[in-house]
């Protein structure tokens, strides 16, 4: 009976950490972020929460299902868990660089980390449970896009990079 509730735990877990991010960031937004050269094809600010809501309830609840398949926390799911840990991390540090300290270079090699560290979290996860690692691909996608992005910020904003 009590499986409910780790599932409500895995799932909410990943929201925690992006909820402080914005939380601690968001004055930056207007003050910084709306000047910044961006290119046309970048979302609009009302698009970031609701896409990281499915996101990270998506990551949650994938994580729970590994978890369980693993049978919790056992030295099989060390390194598939470990590296969902690690991209959590980054990914929860990269608001923080980016509006916070407003370092371009350093959230830029935060995102590409992070990258690869999802697409080893996604390959290690296949072999244990297909949909929760079938989960992660929208957020691989939306890895890829805010990438792109983060490297276009970067280029077209070499006054920022000090």
């Amino acid at each position: 009976g009590r499986m409910w509730a780790y599932a409500v735990g895995f799932t909410v877990l990943p929201h925690v950490g992006g909820f402080l991010g914005w939380f601690l960031n968001r004055k930056e937004i207007p003050a910084w972020y709306e000047k910044l050269k961006k290119p046309s094809w970048c979302p609009s600010r009302r698009v970031f929460p609701v896409a990281w809501t499915m996101l990270y309830t998506s990551m949650g609840y994938a994580s729970y299902l590994v978890w369980n398949d693993l049978g919790g926390c056992s030295s099989k799911a060390l390194v598939p868990l470990g590296l969902y840990g690690a991209q959590l991390a980054l990914n929860w540090a990269w608001p923080p660089l980016f509006f916070g300290a407003r370092n371009l270079n350093m959230a830029l090699i935060d995102v590409l980390l992070l990258d690869g560290l999802a697409i080893g979290t996604v390959c290690s996860w296949h072999r244990i449970n297909r949909v929760a690692a079938l989960l992660l691909l929208p957020y691989l996608g939306w890895l890829a896009m805010a990438t792109c992005l983060t490297i276009r910020i970067w280029k077209d904003n070499p006054e920022q990079k000090s």
